[in-house]
């Protein structure tokens, strides 16, 4: 939604401010200038990365039209979720935790729990990590840092998206450039026109250097940072994950572990103890 409306108030204001000025919108319309200028960005994006970042950017604009998932109701369901594991876990042990970390998907426990059974990814980092402590991992300083090398190399290849989108974004003006350059070529050949013609040929290659700086630092850089922003998020709700999974194998009781996730939490996404505790107790006993 906010990507819409920035898109939309930044060419509302160039292109208005182009027309209260007194100029012409049927000039601007360079379809030659256009495909130098992005074929080039998109050839030599296709050369710098592999397959995995192409089709993860394509995969990209729906979370940037969209924006983050995660909000207050999401971690109070995330919450709510750790502590029923960790609540069965000190009721019957941690072997108790088998049958739902083998099969989430038919779990009573997390089919309770919509909205997080529908993260696939989350689920998968939840279940690997109980699955070790069903088969009797104990040493929590060695999880702990095995988890901060999985969120790492996590966070390294989903950064590697909005990564190459700033680079094409630092690419554009001289692309535009490359694009003002032939068509000052392609003037200089018809160099014995009237006036009126080289004014049209010269305005049409200065459109290149335009739609270049406009392209960068209107579109796909504040894109490549916006997406930065929304896989932090994404980085912050795993963290959460892991902050309360160690907690739990240091021994706290349920209600300690989700609030030392809790805390770790942004404060605008952040419920509170309240809100927390109201939920908690409402839960269905498994």
């Amino acid at each position: 939604m906010f990507f819409i409306i920035g898109a939309a108030i930044a060419v509302g204001s160039v292109l208005g401010g182009y027309l209260f000025a007194g100029g012409h919108l049927n000039v601007l319309w360079q379809p030659g200038e256009f495909m130098i200028i992005l074929g080039a960005a998109l050839g030599g994006f296709v050369i710098a990365n592999p397959v995995t970042v192409l089709k993860g950017t394509l995969g990209s604009f729906g979370p940037l039209l969209k924006g983050t998932r995660y909000n207050k109701a999401s971690y109070l369901e995330l919450l709510s979720v750790l502590y029923s594991l960790f609540k069965l876990a000190k009721t019957k042990g941690d072997l108790a935790l088998e049958s739902h970390v083998e099969n989430p998907h038919e779990s009573a426990l997390f089919q309770n729990f919509p909205g997080f059974s529908a993260n696939h990814h989350a689920v998968v980092f939840l279940c690997d990590y109980l699955r070790l402590l069903t088969l009797g991992t104990s040493n929590a300083h060695e999880l702990d840092a095995i988890m901060d090398r999985e969120l790492e190399v996590h966070h390294n290849a989903e950064h590697a998206i909005p990564n190459a989108m700033a680079t094409v974004a630092d690419a554009l003006p001289a692309l535009g450039i490359v694009a003002a350059v032939l068509g000052v070529i392609h003037t200089m050949g018809a160099i014995t026109e009237p006036p009126e013609i080289l004014g049209k040929l010269i305005g049409g290659a200065l459109v290149g250097t335009f739609t270049g700086v406009l392209a960068s630092y209107g579109f796909v850089g504040p894109m490549a940072q916006s997406l930065e922003k929304i896989m932090n998020t994404d980085a912050r709700y795993m963290e959460c994950m892991k902050v309360a999974i160690i907690a739990h194998m240091q021994g706290y009781a349920p209600q300690v572990s989700i609030e030392f996730a809790r805390k770790v939490l942004d404060e605008h996404v952040r419920p509170t103890f309240q809100e927390v505790e109201e939920t908690v107790q409402n839960l269905p006993t498994y």
